[in-house]
């Protein structure tokens, strides 16, 4: 076929495309466009990720002074019909308002993904010494409070694309929330892995939510737990620590992957251990928290903890001067002046906090740091896992409204 009548092809069937859309065009209504929400696309996209939820405390359920679960029910008279659908292991963005200042904190949903079609988010928190939010949520939240929540967010979730068939579990202390909720889907046949639950506790008595775990894994064999008690010997237990020796006895031949929730010092014990297994880096997720990072404690810190400096913010024009110690993120010392500063995970991976540097030395500890290549390159921080070394004065975007 000659290139002419190539050409000539390609014109006539261009003219028939654009005559066909003119047509199409033409026929259409010509009724104002119906309000954005009003489209079933951009109706889901609202009800999946919502700026934010208003919900009510239904339930409390202690466990103890220190440790407690939290039932959330959606509040429709402040204008949130039904609770957003999650993938287990995500967590929510509590807002708390204490004298007068806004605090937000993440805490992991222990509730099911399908508990969400029945009305219902799950939360359990544990006290944490110095902890202000904690503390305040413990103390003084009682059923039938109205409280801000965001949508799910985190990534610490089961992806089949990504992680292997079998999920090595490997919790400690309150860090069992995502795992109830990983282990009650898998119950409910909601997701396809299996899991092996190594339940780091104290005692059996500090390990909760293990009997309702074990009446699962009795009727589910996709779900196993076990216990590792570090100050009690029980029948049906393990002893001691979460090691490599004990990850290979429970672990299955072939890949698997290592998801890991609970304090900074477990991370670090069970990092060291698991590089002896030599499995890919892409099957080891953990679930940070920065602010509980003590910068002091890693080898390249080279600050003075008991330092405090001069933090010269600006938000949205408005700029003030607050005090920071060293081993305090300029997150948190924000939040204690009162600036009301956006935050979501606190541990340096979402970027909600993304602020420019724009003066000053600080110190951004490495396991923690979730920053694009870009942002390092042009002097971005993420304010939630960012210690002073000196004065520093830094532009952080306003908290975004509901």
């Amino acid at each position: 076929m000659s290139k002419s009548k190539i050409n000539k092809l390609a014109r006539t069937g261009l003219v028939g495309v654009i005559t066909k859309r003119l047509s199409t065009v033409g026929k259409a209504s010509d009724a104002p466009a119906k309000p954005l929400l009003e489209y079933y696309p951009n109706k889901l996209a609202a009800e999946l990720h919502p700026k934010a939820q208003h919900v009510v405390i239904k339930e409390i359920r202690a466990f103890s002074p220190d440790m407690k679960s939290i039932v959330f029910a959606p509040d429709a008279e402040a204008g949130t019909e039904k609770l957003a659908w999650f993938s287990a292991g995500q967590y929510l963005s509590i807002c708390v308002d204490i004298d007068g200042k806004i605090y937000k904190r993440p805490y992991s949903i222990a509730s099911s993904p399908a508990d969400t079609l029945n009305g219902t988010y799950m939360l359990t928190i544990k006290r944490v010494g110095g902890g202000i939010v904690s503390e305040y949520i413990l103390d003084n939240w009682k059923e039938g409070m109205k409280v801000t929540v965001s949508a799910p967010l985190g990534d610490f979730t089961y992806e089949r694309l990504r992680d292997a068939e079998t999920v090595i579990g490997i919790a400690g202390g309150s860090g069992i929330t995502p795992f109830r909720s990983l282990a009650k889907a898998i119950y409910e046949g909601d997701e396809p892995c299996s899991l092996v639950l190594l339940y780091g506790s104290r005692t059996y008595e500090d390990a909760v939510f293990s009997d309702e775990i074990a009446e699962w894994a009795k009727v589910n064999d996709k779900i196993r737990l076990v216990n590792v008690l570090s100050n009690e010997e029980k029948k049906g237990c393990e002893s001691g620590f979460i090691t490599a020796d004990l990850i290979k006895k429970y672990a299955p031949k072939g890949d698997f992957s290592i998801f890991m929730c609970g304090p900074q010092a477990m991370y670090n014990f069970a990092d060291k251990e698991i590089e002896k297994l030599g499995i890919r880096r892409k099957f080891v997720r953990h679930e940070l928290f920065g602010e509980y990072f003590h910068p002091e404690k890693n080898a390249d810190y080279s600050g003075n903890p008991e330092e405090t400096y001069k933090v010269t913010v600006t938000i949205a024009g408005k700029t003030t001067v607050i005090d920071c110690k060293a081993d305090t993120s300029l997150l948190r010392a924000m939040e204690a002046a009162g600036l009301n500063p956006p935050s979501d995970c606190r541990s340096g991976r979402c970027g909600w906090c993304h602020s420019k540097l724009l003066s000053g030395e600080v110190y951004i500890p490495e396991s923690v740091d979730g920053r694009r290549m870009a942002d390092k390159l042009y002097g971005y921080i993420h304010p939630c896992c960012t210690f002073p070394l000196s004065d520093v004065s830094i532009d952080v975007p306003p908290m975004p409204k509901d």
